[in-house]
């Protein structure tokens, strides 16, 4: 379990075809404190530590991403030298800072444009059409790994729906969310509750 709010900016330092793909991911962590086995949110995906090392504010960790994955996040994120935001998974007593992220990508997302307005970053971007009923002005959505509220939110003739994001100056800084430009696809993963809600609905509408 994670909580969207992400803690360290990593790079994709190594990248090797096996029977899955194995990254080497370089971070400013400290290797003592990255267990074999743990799971790290990258850019919203999470995956498991196989290997790690390096010294403390310069560590490297190992993971293995299958192709089913591969296939369902956005392009060239796997790729030597792209940049991931990380997140350590939630330990009993850390702080709930975002909302409850699991770590599992629901859909990828396309940036329909990106504006200053003021000292502000605001992104509008495209969701697809199944996943456009669980997005909802002020309610929650997580953008590369990243806890953001949803602005607005404007349907689309195809069903499809583009939701605005205000991204704070500290935000950009701090994440990859800042360097995204027009064309840019995401990884999205929509607001736990809204997964329940949506299938008890269904329900209801059956009954």
């Amino acid at each position: 379990m994670f909580t969207g709010i992400v803690t360290a900016i990593g790079t994709v330092a190594k990248a090797e075809q096996r029977g899955d793909l194995r990254l080497r991911i370089t971070a400013p962590f400290d290797p003592a404190r990255i267990d074999i086995g743990a799971s790290i949110a990258c850019s919203g995906v999470c995956l498991t530590v196989v290997a790690r090392g390096g010294k403390a504010g310069d560590a490297w960790f190992d993971v293995d991403v299958s192709g089913e994955t591969v296939s369902r996040t956005h392009s060239g994120m796997w790729e030597e030298g792209a940049k991931l935001n990380l997140e350590p998974s939630l330990r009993l007593g850390d702080e709930l800072g975002g909302h409850i992220v699991t770590g599992h990508v629901d859909c990828v997302g396309e940036v329909v444009s990106g504006e200053v307005i003021g000292d502000s970053w605001k992104l509008m971007i495209r969701a697809p059409q199944e996943m456009a009923p669980y997005i909802a002005g002020k309610g929650s959505i997580t953008v590369n790994g990243v806890s953001l509220t949803v602005n607005e939110v404007h349907d689309q003739p195809d069903g499809a729906c583009d939701f605005m994001l205000n991204i704070i100056p500290h935000t950009a800084e701090v994440t990859t969310l800042g360097a995204l430009t027009a064309g840019d696809t995401v990884n999205l993963e929509i607001d736990v509750l809204a997964r329940y809600l949506k299938r008890m609905q269904g329900l209801a509408a059956q009954g």
